[in-house]
């Protein structure tokens, strides 16, 4: 259905600005994706089949997740927390299945739904000789090896990412991540906090890197889903310079994305490929795939998805920096960023880490973290060095906000695991290799036995 009225631009501006929100109804949303595996042979599972996706998706409906359809599959769930708030199991082009969770207001809560999911995900894959892995990339398998789930949207991306870089179907088919989803209070507060998330999002690439192996080897990076970034398609992904820049806002980013060419538009429940064409010509029925039509609010929500920066602005800002992992660190990663952004003073005091650093500093720890980690060095200091004044940042931003749970804890213990992690100067990537050139005597299999969920 087409649009009877032009888009303005202020109502392009509009679905950013309008998430602004007051600090008192400030909540966190946790996602993480996960790699399924045929328990038998680790293959990763297809659609179809007694073993497959659509029976993990069939399964987990009886925990109260309705389904969603498209094209006569169903792809995704979706379930309503007690405050009415909604939360949705969907699935990754290779299948990895991705938890979006419900805006929540603490850590606590965050990591009770992430654990109700991951009980529920074990009993309906232990019927099914599934298991789940959280890594960032997967250490096994060949692109060729990994069944593609009957999503339309990835039927056209599948298509165009080769033309744009040559990581782009890794992207798709063979990375995991966790991500983490904050709010703003206005314009000024979502620049602070944009700015400083992205110049800091190569630190918490280096502190959650977990994905050393490629096709059953050490592949030379720490993080090979980070990497694989770097070469997927640069009119829609990196550190965004212009981020840092004087006079950088909703409009600015507005641009971005009206600048960064489409994927698709969908009509009737069906996606048209738009690969390659201008949002700024849909905006004046130009658009070569829809020849007369003008765009819906939800085709220009559709394109902000199709956006990949290191951090992303919708109604809200998507921390996109970190690798798949084990329970502990989905918890740790909203931590971490929530400690630094609901904190005022926690927020200048991690803005006053990266301030100085300019855009080639910017792009050059990006690309050195992916290899190096935490020994990667930025403007004279380590990123151990910096990983550890960041968590510990992070860390009194929690106390002060002191939300306490049932057994009267604040929420500091979810950065634990990342506080070793900085002081010990290892990744859990580079505990990874030592185990692979150790105890698993160079069987990348037993990642799958040792650290599935």
């Amino acid at each position: 259905m087409a649009a009877k009225d032009t888009l303005t631009k202020d109502q392009l501006i509009a679905v950013m600005a309008d998430g602004a929100k007051p600090k008192d109804q400030w909540r966190v949303g946790a996602e993480h994706e996960k790699f399924g595996f045929d328990r038998s042979t680790l293959r990763r599972p297809g659609y179809d089949g007694p073993s497959g996706i659509h029976a993990m998706l069939t399964g987990l409906q009886r925990f109260g997740w309705s389904p969603v359809e498209e094209g006569g599959h169903v792809i995704a769930l979706e379930r309503k927390n007690a405050e009415g708030f909604t939360a949705s199991v969907s699935l990754e082009p290779g299948g990895q299945f991705e938890l979006s969770g419900a805006p929540l207001l603490t850590m606590h809560d965050i990591c009770n739904e992430t654990g109700q999911h991951l009980m529920e995900v074990k009993q309906v894959a232990d019927q099914i000789n599934l298991g789940f892995l959280g890594a960032g990339f997967d250490p096994k398998w060949t692109r060729e090896d990994v069944p593609v789930m009957p999503k339309g949207r990835y039927d056209i991306m599948r298509a165009y990412m080769p033309k744009k870089g040559k990581l782009g179907l890794d992207m798709m088919l063979r990375t995991c991540t966790i991500q983490a989803n904050l709010d703003f209070s206005d314009e000024a507060d979502m620049v602070m906090k944009f700015r400083t998330s992205l110049a800091l999002q190569p630190i918490a690439t280096a502190l959650f890197a977990c994905s050393p192996f490629v096709e059953g080897k050490p592949s030379g990076f720490l993080s090979a889903r980070a990497n694989v970034w770097t070469d997927t398609d640069p009119d829609r992904t990196g550190m965004i310079g212009f981020v840092f820049e004087d006079g950088f806002g909703f409009e600015r980013y507005a641009d971005y994305a009206l600048d960064t060419p489409m994927y698709f538009a969908k009509r009737d429940g069906k996606y048209i490929d738009a690969s390659g064409q201008s949002f700024r010509d849909f905006l004046k029925g130009d658009l070569p795939a829809l020849p007369g039509e003008l765009p819906t609010i939800k085709d220009w929500n559709d394109h902000l998805t199709t956006l990949f920066p290191e951090v992303r602005l919708k109604s809200y800002l998507e921390m996109r920096g970190a690798d798949g992992g084990p329970w502990s660190r989905i918890c740790a990663l909203p931590a971490l960023w929530t400690g630094i952004f609901y904190d005022a003073p926690s927020l200048a005091a991690a803005w006053d880490l990266c301030k100085d650093w300019d855009i080639a500093d910017h792009e050059r720890l990006r690309r050195d973290v992916t290899r190096l980690g935490l020994k990667a060095e930025v403007a004279g200091r380590s990123v151990r060095d910096i990983a550890v004044d960041m968590v510990a940042i992070a860390s009194e931003g929690l106390k002060n906000r002191n939300r306490l749970s049932g057994g009267m804890v604040d929420e500091r213990g979810y950065l634990v695991e990342l506080e070793e992690i900085a002081d010990s100067g290892l990744t859990p990537a580079d505990r990874l290799l030592a185990l692979y050139h150790g105890e698993w005597q160079g069987d990348v299999s037993r990642m799958y036995r040792d650290f599935a969920y």
